[in-house]
């Protein structure tokens, strides 16, 4: 900022002058949020303040799991029409986890502690609106093929906004891949 005050200083008029002829700013827009883009920043935030987190991290060898894919893979798609992946190995395998772990599976509501019975598993879908999270009801009761489906039907209607509220709530658990996105570990809200 060149300063027009006496002996050079800077004024207040200086500065005001700087700033409104954008000198030196970093360029920055901003944009309103989307009705639905507003109600995932809300819901992510509430879910940050009122649920307790929990972030674990365990190693497990997919060897098996690659194999079997592998082996399975083109026998599973001229049966049901879709690619076998791994979401619904981990769709399968959290499910079983929160059948033996019902603590896990839990939810608190008010002064109590809600044990689910059943395992409706949230799988995060990124678009370009933002990060949903459908919901596979009864996760428990799907087959892979079920589970593949279901996936790429949420994925296809969140991506053309066709998703509805009782596609995104009421989940007892969320998987997240942040593989996707190139990271190593990651812990979503």
């Amino acid at each position: 900022v060149t300063g027009t005050g006496r002996a050079g200083r800077v004024t207040k008029e200086d500065l005001v002058k700087y700033v409104t002829s954008g000198g030196g700013a970093r360029p920055e827009q901003g944009v309103p949020m989307t009705r639905i883009r507003l109600r995932i920043a809300e819901r992510m935030m509430q879910s940050k303040t009122s649920i307790a987190m929990l972030t674990s991290f365990s190693e497990v060898s997919l060897g098996k799991v690659m194999a079997l894919r592998k082996a399975l893979g083109v026998p599973f798609e001229n049966t049901h029409g879709i690619k076998l992946g791994y979401m619904s190995f981990f769709v399968k395998a959290a499910a079983e986890a929160l059948k033996r772990y019902p603590v896990v599976n839990a939810s608190v509501d008010g002064n109590d502690v809600i044990y689910h019975g059943y395992q409706d598993i949230s799988i995060a879908v990124s678009t370009d609106r933002g990060l949903v999270t459908p919901v596979l009801r009864d996760a428990q009761d799907m087959s892979f093929a079920d589970i593949e489906k279901a996936i790429v039907n949420y994925a296809k209607k969140a991506r053309e906004g066709g998703l509805s509220l009782d596609d995104l709530q009421g989940g007892t658990f969320t998987i997240t891949n942040g593989g996707t996105f190139g990271s190593l570990f990651s812990t979503p809200i």
